[in-house]
């Protein structure tokens, strides 16, 4: 069996290696809005700066979770592959983890352009160990949005699918505080932030990168909608393939 996600995570990546610009679209973006808004305006001070290069790094990541993972789901569903690889009898688990595992790859590459500007050009600070903390907790609050990636990529065609996925990922960015802190965002907007699951995710990261005490509120609604996230994406596939191949 492992061997088997081994065989489906080399095969995603090498798709996603020979035609990069989705990589580099999740990537270049934060590393833009950290030259243009941070380093400017927070670059001097460590706390901020911090911060502010943990919440574009999971933007990227997120990018890749919801946007990317949509556009791939919803592409291979329409590609004579992907009926026949659910004839195999070794089930979907070998597909749908390589699927997964391949996106965190991913998602980790996303990163390194606004962990080097953070580095080079801010005075944010971190240990080797609160970065490892940092990237175990953007996997963890990333696994709801990649579940609603495979949401959405089993539900919609393709060109459905990459509209919707960019019209769920910026409101939730933004309204999760990845842009801008929540505290400086209308009282709206701040009183609804840590009921978004991006809040969470980035609670979590804050946390694990600094001295912040995580909202407890916006962790539960992580945790909250990564549960809805998966019975959603379980709905889907199930509806997919009773649809497809009943």
């Amino acid at each position: 069996m492992s061997s088997l996600i081994l065989a489906h995570t080399r095969l995603r990546l090498v798709e996603q290696f020979r035609v990069p610009i989705g990589i580099l679209a999740s990537s270049l973006f934060p590393a833009i809005s950290m030259l243009a808004f941070v380093v400017p305006f927070a670059g001097e001070d460590p706390v901020a700066a911090t911060s502010a290069t943990g919440s574009l790094m999971f933007f990227g990541a997120m990018s890749s979770a919801v946007i990317g993972l949509s556009a791939t789901v919803s592409q291979d569903r329409e590609q004579p592959w992907d009926p026949y690889t659910r004839t195999l009898p070794a089930g979907p688990f070998p597909r749908l983890a390589g699927r997964m595992i391949s996106t965190v790859v991913l998602m980790l590459l996303s990163v390194v352009p606004v962990l080097v500007v953070g580095a080079l050009l801010t005075e944010a600070v971190i240990t080797p160990g609160r970065l490892v903390l940092g990237l175990l907790a953007l996997i963890a609050g990333g696994v709801p949005f990649m579940l609603i990636g495979l949401f959405i990529g089993l539900t919609l065609p393709s060109k459905a699918a990459l509209a919707v996925a960019q019209i769920v990922f910026f409101p939730v960015a933004i309204v999760g505080g990845l842009i801008l802190p929540p505290q400086i965002m209308p009282d709206i907007v701040e009183s609804i932030s840590p009921y978004v699951p991006s809040r969470g995710a980035a609670e979590l990261i804050w946390a694990a990168i600094s001295d912040v005490r995580p909202d407890p509120v916006a962790l539960i609604m992580l945790g909250v909608w990564t549960v809805i996230a998966a019975a959603a994406a379980t709905w889907a596939y199930r509806h997919d393939e009773g649809r497809r191949f009943a």
